[in-house]
């Protein structure tokens, strides 16, 4: 109500004014009243780094960089304290886990090193046609009722191969109680005339064996290799190694032409001036180098056909390619 009027009219007018003064102070001071209550229940639900704004009644959140950055390093700090307690129980596990891997590891070693149960009682020798199975098993000083995994598998393919014909060996353990052995062999492929003996030699120029028997190969004359060094396990000189790598292109060829069996004897005294004794035809063929071969080849064919009755030497060691003509010079009784 804001108050009685009166005739007069200033008075009304005057009194009217007061009156409205006062009721809107009395609404002034009610409305602070119940903004302040407003307030006070307000701030009991927000948290005390929020603060209320009382003029416009609203809630002001502290989202300043200090307070984010410190929200930052309170995550990265848990974050990097949780990183390393997982890495400390990951750390304590592997190492459990090698602990128990060796334990596990050790117990069967010792297990398979006292155990009756792997002891050799079959010793497999295969691939052997030159040496007996029996020389190889001596060969490896292996011996029924040893431990299978007590021997050194690289020192016993050494002993194997103190003997010459053994090229290459392989050792298989095969549990509980068998050992394989599988060799590969050098074929002898060569007599090499040696101090009234013979050297077997193979493709490789490995000496295989001494004896006096040729053993119906192709001998090889007039070798360099010293005769110290002639021994089995070795190799020939590097200058009748060379020698050896035209003797077997040689050999291919006659072999093209079926006259592998005619050959006795090679003779390799002088290098590009090879020389075959074709013994049951009564003939000696100059090869001279190893070039050319397949048409030097043809020409001694030719005239094996064409002087069969007759002893002689072929020459076809000059250069096909240059005008030469192969001949025959009949032996003259």
């Amino acid at each position: 109500m804001r108050g009685k009027r009166f005739n007069t009219k200033d008075n009304d007018v005057n009194l009217y004014y007061m009156n409205d003064g006062q009721d809107d102070l009395e609404d002034s001071k009610k409305k602070k009243k119940e903004r302040k209550k407003r307030i006070k229940q307000k701030n009991l639900g927000y948290k005390s780094e929020d603060r209320f704004d009382e003029e416009n009644e609203t809630v002001i959140r502290m989202t300043n960089k200090n307070r984010l950055k410190k929200e930052e390093e309170t995550r990265k700090k848990l974050t990097k304290q949780e990183i390393k307690r997982k890495k400390k129980i990951k750390k304590i596990k592997f190492v459990l886990k090698i602990i128990l891997l060796i334990a596990i590891i050790s117990g069967g070693v010792a297990f398979a090193l006292t155990s009756p149960m792997f002891n050799i009682t079959n010793i497999q020798v295969s691939g052997n046609n030159i040496v007996s199975t029996d020389t190889v098993i001596s060969l490896s000083q292996l011996k029924k009722d040893e431990n299978i995994f007590r021997f050194n598998s690289s020192q016993t393919i050494n002993n194997i191969k103190e003997n010459p014909y053994i090229e290459s060996v392989s050792i298989n353990r095969k549990i509980p109680s068998t050992v394989a052995i599988n060799i590969t062999e050098r074929i002898p492929t060569y007599s090499v005339d040696f101090m009234e003996k013979y050297a077997y030699i193979d493709m490789q120029g490995y000496i295989l064996e001494i004896s006096d028997d040729s053993k119906n190969l192709p001998i090889i004359h007039g070798i360099s290799t010293a005769e110290d060094q002639v021994v089995p396990g070795n190799r020939l000189n590097d200058a009748d190694l060379e020698k050896l790598e035209d003797v077997i292109k040689i050999m291919d060829a006659v072999k093209q032409n079926n006259l592998e069996g005619e050959v006795k004897s090679i003779d390799i005294s002088k290098k590009n001036e090879y020389t075959l004794d074709l013994e049951t035809e009564g003939k000696k063929v100059h090869i001279g180098d190893s070039s050319n071969l397949s048409n030097k080849m043809l020409y001694v064919v030719a005239i094996l056909e064409q002087e069969k009755e007759n002893e002689g030497d072929i020459f076809v060691n000059g250069d096909l390619n240059n005008n030469f003509k192969p001949y025959f010079r009949q032996k003259i009784s």
